[in-house]
């Protein structure tokens, strides 16, 4: 016999990408969980440690840094862990799992990015596997995958994941305010818990139409998080 119970839900938020005071007030004002800076220099929304530092001071508690990294050193890691005392890291390269244990000192969390194909190759990403290798992660992020690393603002065909998979999951890639409840509905069944993570939907747009990389809008922060948690107020379907 099926019942719907109304489950009380709550999607944890990360607001990637950040480089500003501003933003990163704002981003908490709206109640995300997590802000993360980017420790890759060839990105347009690249931090130094030493600014990553100086923005992560800013969070209250209860909201946690995240340090995102792409085949980094594990010593420059460690630096920049020695200098965020409280961060989560996120490896978003070709890290082995060895190499993320390496880098995060065996002792700190970690998110591991898995790059999930464009259309329908996505069927072929074996995500069950992936989790399996990573399982000292403590979630995995699910971006898209195109050229360079990180998902240039595109989202994968979420309805080709697998139906269940043994892991927390982050969802990642082409998310908006428009489309991050679509996402929620598909995903959080297929998984322990779901979490999503956003970086140029919610950037502010130059004279010319285009984003501006690194710099946010705050309206758009908000209706994010409204959008997630009109999301999570939707009653869920159990057996």
């Amino acid at each position: 016999m099926n019942t719907t119970i109304a489950t009380a839900l709550r999607t944890r938020i990360k607001i990637c990408g950040l480089t500003r005071e501003e933003d990163v007030d704002q981003a908490v004002a709206a109640g995300a969980d997590a802000i993360g800076f980017v420790l890759y220099a060839p990105s347009p929304r690249a931090v130094s440690i030493a600014r990553a530092a100086e923005l992560a001071r800013r969070l209250p508690p209860f909201v946690t840094p995240v340090l995102l990294f792409v085949n980094e050193t594990a010593a420059r890691v460690q630096q920049a862990c020695a200098e965020i005392p409280g961060a989560c890291l996120q490896f978003h390269g070709d890290e082995t799992p060895a190499q993320c244990l390496e880098a995060s000192g065996g002792q700190r969390p970690f998110l591991r990015a898995a790059r999930i194909p464009l259309g329908d190759a996505a069927a072929g990403f074996d995500l069950v596997e992936y989790a399996q290798r990573y399982s000292h992660a403590q979630a995995i992020l699910l971006d898209a995958h195109v050229d360079g690393y990180g998902g240039g603002g595109k989202a994968f065909n979420w309805s080709l994941l697998p139906p269940s998979v043994a892991s927390h999951l982050v969802l990642s890639g082409g998310l908006t305010p428009a489309n991050v409840t679509d996402g929620i509905r598909q995903v959080r069944p297929r998984c322990k818990t779901l979490a999503v993570d956003i970086s140029s939907g919610v950037e502010a747009t130059g004279p010319d139409g285009q984003p501006l990389k690194g710099v946010k809008d705050a309206d758009k922060i908000h209706r994010f998080v409204a959008a997630v948690r009109a999301a999570d107020a939707q009653p869920r379907q159990n057996l």
